[in-house]
């Protein structure tokens, strides 16, 4: 199969709605994906996270606004569903046939299919072509389910949870073979997560749901520059905190006479009371994106 020849696409929700029944999975969002990028998609149980990739992958409609994928509404358009790929962590597979019948359904499905990369992932981890889907580990099955989507090579590739059944050796061969094919062909990723700290390497930008709206959309190397971490005496941090502009306290935790503060605040900001800090005796660290992440919805919350 061909490679396109034209440049990954973008991936936007304008004024976004989404319901089921009574509840509201999606409330009112705006956000864009950007084109050739790896986005994490993050966010806690419910937020919202799978309805969003349904919505882009057409498997519904929106109860309002607009979904968009290089400009164009994908819903009910062949030639535009077929540049999309959704795996979820269920599997959408044939569970009585082989893999391989798997495989060729898929390869007939893509244009963009890659049968050696395919041939290749399937002998990283050890899954045999003639094997009924069924019939796999729950590890296995959620490693096909990363054959089919780094195989198909889709210009806009979105993974659901789907690496959640393997161990972690098979995780983070999962992430090498992604790394390595997004560079050698780029495409928009989006991967929808729990395991933060094992892939947050790998993203370039940060799309993060609380209860069906977005708390943040951002450069990943933006996002780590507005939160760390300052410890020191417990009655001194007390005094220095209020007396710092514009910076928010996230939370705090007291380990014997030692306070630890996680802050958030725009960069220009965060710099000013980190020398303020240091001025004071105070020891600072930076804050990884899981970190960040659990303070960020827990206050949403």
């Amino acid at each position: 199969m061909t490679t396109p020849t034209t440049s990954p696409p973008e991936v936007r929700l304008r004024q976004v709605t989404a319901s089921y029944g009574s509840t509201t999975a999606l409330d009112t969002v705006d956000v864009t994906f950007p084109a050739g990028a790896i986005t994490g998609l993050l966010g806690r149980n419910g937020s919202g996270k799978t309805t969003m990739l349904s919505l882009v992958a057409s498997l519904r409609r929106p109860a309002a606004g607009q979904v968009l994928v290089d400009g164009q509404d994908p819903f009910e358009d062949e030639a535009l569903m077929e540049q999309v790929c959704l795996i979820r962590e269920s599997g959408d597979v044939l569970d009585d046939e082989k893999v391989a019948v798997n495989l060729r359904y898929a390869a007939d499905s893509r244009p963009t299919w890659d049968a050696e990369l395919a041939g290749r992932v399937l002998e990283t981890f050890q899954i045999e072509e003639q094997k009924i889907v069924r019939r796999l580990s729950r590890g296995q099955r959620s490693a096909f389910g990363t054959v089919l989507g780094l195989a198909s090579r889709a210009p806009v590739t979105m993974l659901d949870e789907v690496y959640l059944g393997m161990d972690a050796p098979s995780r983070y061969a999962f992430y090498d073979l992604l790394l390595e094919d997004y560079l050698a062909h780029p495409r928009t990723i989006i991967l929808s997560s729990h395991l933060i700290v094992e892939i947050e390497n790998l993203l370039e930008h940060v799309v993060i749901l609380d209860r069906g709206r977005v708390l943040v959309a951002e450069e990943a190397e933006d996002l780590r520059t507005q939160g760390l971490q300052v410890t020191g005496r417990g009655a001194d941090l007390d005094a220095l905190l209020p007396t710092l502009a514009g910076v928010t306290v996230l939370a705090t935790r007291t380990l014997g006479p030692t306070r630890q503060a996680t802050l958030t605040g725009q960069p220009e900001l965060l710099r000013a009371a980190e020398s303020e800090l240091r001025a004071a005796g105070m020891e600072i660290g930076g804050i990884d994106l899981q970190d960040l992440f659990v303070h960020l919805t827990g206050r949403a919350a």
